[in-house]
């Protein structure tokens, strides 16, 4: 008989400003929301106070201040929240090697074979519960349940600083009236198109016919049948074995909304160093580029890819390849946000070239990223940056993983 698995799934409570109420003591208690560093961006996150509020991550400061007029906005501090959330990684893994971390805040354990030596999930999750408390003054809220799937379910069944346990006996009476927009892996637009053929909760999902499925979400369609059924079969892979990370991006809300060529070709530029400095940190080269624009009313966007001859990973001809895309859309308004994506990557072995000119320019990129990773963000950088505004993203990317990335899908 299969030994039935026993997955966690750790999700930290409004994590950001969670850590800043710990920090500062004045701001317990009381409705806050963590921006970037910039002088115009959204809502990362706000605390359990705000959210009575109404005040929700992604949306604008002025939004927010309307909705919430004794909010207070904090500047996000993204070394406090990397240096906290390594630690708690850390403190998962004594309890069992097989740790996947989903996001900053975010992770699964595989305690199917910790029992022996903690006793009951229940007890284990106590534990977790109660040390990141003690050492960090902040809670989480933890599900418990057979497959990854329903362990993140169950963690979000109770919030803030929840314990759910969703047993396999329990998993029909559970799904049947689950809202579909509950399961991980299910977003706006599959939570639409599901609507539409009247598919509004797992149980219904869990028992439409495959075929019916598959003619509107072609391969997916299987999956989504037994996501409804609470069926999950993906292992606890420890990030240092995973292959997932398949993309190198960046993206950034601006101080203003721009409108000029030259303005935008800037920022263009900045986004593309950064991807760049970062492929080329990992080793990847990469085919296909993305850029995505959001616009000043907020809602509207756009995303738009290219797929190239070869692969690249300098910041001049991923910025060659953003431009390109921008050139063959119009915009109809300011722009508000932009975002560049490395993707379709593969490792790329270090080849000296035969000429001359092309080594140079490669020996002068490896110099500059070599400065700029000991000095920091764009200490050496294009001419044209020297006046921006911007350096950088403003909000840590909510996929950011203690270990950075170890393996890339290769091609």
């Amino acid at each position: 008989m299969e030994e039935q698995r026993i997955v966690i799934h750790n999700d930290m409570n409004a994590f950001f400003a969670s850590v800043e109420q710990q920090a500062n003591p004045e701001l317990r208690g009381k409705p806050i929301a963590v921006v970037g560093g910039g002088g115009r961006t959204v809502i990362t996150t706000s605390s359990y106070e705000a959210r009575a509020f109404g005040v929700k991550t992604g949306m604008a400061k002025w939004e927010a201040l309307r909705v919430c007029p004794q909010l207070i906005i904090v500047v996000g501090d993204n070394k406090k929240y990397t240096y906290t959330s390594a630690r708690i990684m850390e403190m998962m893994k004594e309890y069992t090697p097989l740790v996947e971390v989903f996001s900053i805040d975010e992770a699964w354990m595989d305690i199917t074979h910790s029992l022996s030596i903690f006793g009951t999930p229940e007890r284990i999750a106590y534990l977790l519960k109660a040390r990141i408390k003690e050492s960090f003054g902040i809670t989480c809220s933890i599900g418990i349940a057979p497959n990854k799937l329903l362990a993140k379910l169950a963690s979000d069944l109770h919030k803030p600083d929840g314990l759910t346990v969703i047993k396999p006996e329990e998993v029909s009476r559970v799904l049947e009236r689950m809202p579909i927009k509950e399961l991980c892996g299910i977003g706006k637009k599959t939570e639409y198109q599901l609507k539409v053929m009247n598919i509004n909760t797992c149980g219904e999902l869990g028992r439409c016919d495959e075929s019916r499925l598959t003619r509107k979400f072609g391969i997916i369609g299987s999956r989504l049948k037994q996501m409804g059924q609470g069926i999950d079969d993906s292992p606890v892979t420890p990030n240092e074995e995973d292959d997932e990370v398949k993309s190198v991006g960046h993206s950034m809300t601006l101080r203003r909304d721009v409108e000029r060529r030259e303005d935008i070709l800037k920022y263009l530029l900045q986004l593309s160093e950064m991807v760049g400095r970062r492929a080329r940190r990992y080793g990847v080269s990469g085919k296909t580029v993305t850029l995505h624009v959001r616009f000043a009313d907020f809602y509207s966007s756009f995303g738009k890819q290219n797929t190239l001859k070869s692969y690249i990973n300098l910041s001049d001809d991923i910025f060659k390849a953003a431009v390109a895309i921008l050139d063959t859309t119009e915009l109809p308004q300011p722009v508000r946000q932009l975002g560049v994506k490395l993707s379709n990557l593969k490792y790329q072995a270090e080849q000296l070239s035969l000429f001359r000119d092309v080594q140079k320019k490669s020996d002068a990129i490896k110099a500059m990223d070599a400065v700029n990773d000991r000095y920091g963000e764009f200490k050496v950088t294009f001419g044209s940056l020297l006046q921006s505004e911007d350096k950088g993203s403003h909000v840590i990317s909510p996929a950011w993983r203690p270990e950075g990335i170890r393996n890339v899908d290769v091609q």
